[in-house]
């Protein structure tokens, strides 16, 4: 069993590891191996371990793929006619990055690869002579490139394995085998697309290179993606955490607890980040100086970086957030997740719980009493994949300027979308759905309130119209719809299996925030206000209650842990100013669309590494953790800090009760162009221009209707 749940080498010299000292040497115990294996026999049926078919599998493909590269680069060599002493030998490597680097990916997982070309080899030769080379091999699928990415890509499935493979030219003539990515010397010279595309492997690398025990931090990692995921926490593009920024926290867990197996880094790491002190950063080593002057996170130099809300840096140069996405809404989730975990991983290792309890899914249509219901449509297969792809990818700025209304206090997205069905949709064949949870705020000083969404919906759609029109992606067909329903009405949406009410793993917030309840505005009950737009011809899991934890107890040993931490988690670099990011200010002007936009910015001076302080914890159960959330939950939401756009005014003194609010036109329309021409293979996707900009003008007639509801104090 010891040799399965990981190593520990008890006379062997301790490395440090980390920006700071770790919080505990303690070695092992046989009840932490016990507890380890339990964990492993948990995690099996989720298929988070691939069986040794299968990696044989990936193996051969990657062996197929990197002579395929090898081969098309001496044909380079011979095009450009270079001596054949140096095509002969000029070389190139297939590198992996991401979770198949880890060695933490799933079955049938894709594997992210990393083209490694000398400097002959130019990027357009990558995109246009190795792009036919593909179309040519035998057991090559679903061939597209991305060439317009931020990181650009081509994307196949190779013998049934799906491969991402993106490209950087190195200023060398010839590549040797044992080539280290890790040395920042391969970045002078290097176009900053080859340095986006190198970066991956860099991480990768350098986070592997941070950890003390390797095959802990697998496992570990394993669990807690699998726990992110079945909480419906994990996804970048939406806001929550990507793989990568995951696989940092972990690696971070792993530093301050070098010795520990996976159990007690599972319990640890959400001690350690149910107690963090965001915005302070997360840091895995001292961030690198150079003389390259790549653009790095450093909110002393860049003000942007300031208004960050949970940044989680990158070990490689150029040190980046990987967090940017993360708003408001999804930290406060977040940590609260954080928080319940604790709670459950403290029950399992005093023997109260298993730890299924920890992977049991959030039951997010039963946690709030309110939901905005989005829809993309269209009428071909092949349309609605692209345009689901766009319209998940911006569904971060609706939940963003849904923070900032000023009767909505929180706004959760369902990662996952789901079909639409042929009742509800008929007009079209392909739809795809997702859900946005929504806490209202109390109307306070006022009768009532007029809360209206439709500005909030109308700048999302907009700005996914308005990317659509310049990627030449929008279609005929296409379509957008939002419409807000209350929890009863979900069945209209969502088949009996999925809506069907679980045993309650965290308390329903919507409870505690006693909010008001809204009637229906449209005369379809199945929907109390809608919000569509008509017309272009084409496509998650719970919330927690927002709070604090239990209040620590007394415990004298734990007490001198933390104090003895505190004295070690202030860092100092080879500058000399400490390291500190400073919690923005709130700012009085008006809000705008980023977060930057609406806090004041703090003094350039300096930023420091949060506290890894272990937390005492009073011993507490998850059934008195709900009670306790129950009670403070109200409290915690108006904590909340965004600038919040004003609300319509008050109404009259005599709505005493809750009226219902027609869906009232806006009046106007806005016309969308359509692209005539099917697109090629070779995708693009290019940055929004500013969301001034109109949206260009054509045939095709998009109707604005609004959402206005009318809340009861």
């Amino acid at each position: 069993m010891k040799e399965t749940c990981g190593n520990y080498l008890e006379n062997q010299p301790q490395r440090h590891y980390g920006v700071t000292a770790p919080i505990s040497l303690a070695p092992p115990r046989e009840i932490d191996y016990i507890h380890t294996q339990k964990l492993i026999e948990a995690m099996k049926p989720f298929g988070v371990f691939e069986d040794e078919e299968e990696l044989g599998r990936r193996i051969v493909v990657l062996s197929k793929l990197n002579n395929l590269v090898k081969e098309w680069i001496v044909e380079v060599a011979e095009k450009k006619n270079l001596p054949s002493s140096v095509s002969s030998r000029c070389g190139g490597k297939i590198f992996t990055f991401g979770s198949y680097r880890l060695g933490v990916h799933t079955k049938g997982a894709d594997i992210d690869a990393l083209c490694v070309a000398p400097r002959h080899v130019e990027r357009s030769d990558f995109f246009q002579l190795f792009f036919e080379k593909l179309k040519l091999k035998d057991g090559i699928r679903n061939l597209r490139a991305v060439e317009d990415a931020y990181v650009p890509v081509i994307k196949f499935e190779f013998d049934g394995i799906e491969i991402d493979l993106v490209f950087a030219r190195l200023a060398v003539p010839i590549l040797s085998d044992n080539l280290d990515l890790r040395d920042n010397s391969h970045l002078g010279s290097l176009d900053i697309r080859c340095i986006r595309s190198l970066n991956g492997c860099r991480v990768t690398d350098e986070i592997l290179h941070l950890v003390p025990d390797k095959e802990n931090f697998r496992l570990t990692l394993r669990a807690i993606k699998l726990w992110a995921k079945r909480r419906g926490i994990y996804s970048n593009m939406l806001g929550f955490l990507g793989g990568v920024s995951w696989a940092m926290l972990v690696a971070r867990t792993c530093q301050l607890y070098p010795n520990a197996l996976a159990s007690t880094l599972v319990h640890k790491f959400f001690l350690v980040f149910s107690r963090w002190e965001w915005p302070n950063p997360v840091l895995l080593k001292e961030p690198e100086e150079s003389n390259l002057n790549l653009p790095a996170w450093d909110p002393r130099v860049n003000p942007s970086d300031r208004y960050h809300l949970m940044p989680i840096i990158t070990p490689a140069y150029p040190q980046q957030n990987s967090t940017y996405n993360v708003s408001t809404s999804t930290r406060a989730v977040m940590v609260e997740e954080f928080k319940y975990g604790l709670v459950v991983t403290d029950e399992i290792l005093q023997g109260k719980s298993d730890w299924s309890k920890l992977l049991e899914p959030s039951n997010f249509f039963q946690k709030y009493k309110h939901y905005i219901v989005l829809t993309a449509s269209s009428s071909t297969e092949e349309h609605h994949l692209e345009w689901v792809g766009l319209v998940e990818s911006k569904i971060r700025v609706l939940v963003g300027n849904m923070e900032r209304n000023e009767c909505i206090a929180i706004a959760q997205v369902n990662p996952q979308s789901f079909p639409g069905s042929k009742e509800k949709f008929k007009e079209s064949d392909f739809v795809s759905v997702w859900f946005l949870g929504i806490i209202f705020k109390k109307a306070e000083n006022a009768e009532s309130v007029c809360v209206d969404l439709t500005y909030d919906i109308q700048s999302f759609t907009d700005t996914v119209y308005r990317q659509a029109n310049n990627i030449s992606l929008l279609k005929e067909g296409m379509k957008i719809e939002a419409a807000h329903v209350r929890k009863k009405q979900l069945h209209n949406y969502l088949p009996a299996d999925v809506l069907q009410k679980r045993k309650k793993s965290m308390p329903d917030i919507s409870q505690n925030i006693g909010g008001p309840v809204l009637r229906s505005t449209s005369a379809d009950d199945g929907c109390l206000g809608r919000y569509r737009d008509v017309g272009v011809g084409t496509q998650s899991r719970a919330l927690p209650s927002f709070s604090s934890v239990a209040k620590p107890s007394s415990s004298s040993s734990k007490e001198a842990e933390r104090n003895a931490v505190s004295q070690n988690t202030t860092i100092y670099t080879n500058r000399e100013k400490p390291l500190n990011v400073l919690q923005p200010l709130m700012s009085s002007q008006e809000p705008d669309s980023t977060v930057a936009d609406n806090m004041a910015a703090p003094s350039p001076g300096t930023y420091s590494i949060s506290k890894a302080v272990e937390p005492d914890v009073a011993p507490t159960t998850a059934h008195n953790h709900q009670q306790h959330l129950d009670g403070v939950a109200s409290a915690s939401v108006k904590n909340i800090s965004v600038n919040k756009r004003g609300h319509a005014p008050a109404l009259q003194d005599g709505f005493k009760r809750l009226k219902d609010v027609g869906t009232r036109s806006l009046g106007d329309t806005t016309l969308v162009p359509t692209s005539g021409t099917l697109r090629s293979q070779r995708l693009s996707s290019k940055e929004l221009p500013d969301s001034s900009s109109p949206i260009p003008a054509s045939g095709v007639r998009v109707v604005k209707n609004s959402i206005r509801l009318t809340l009861n104090r």
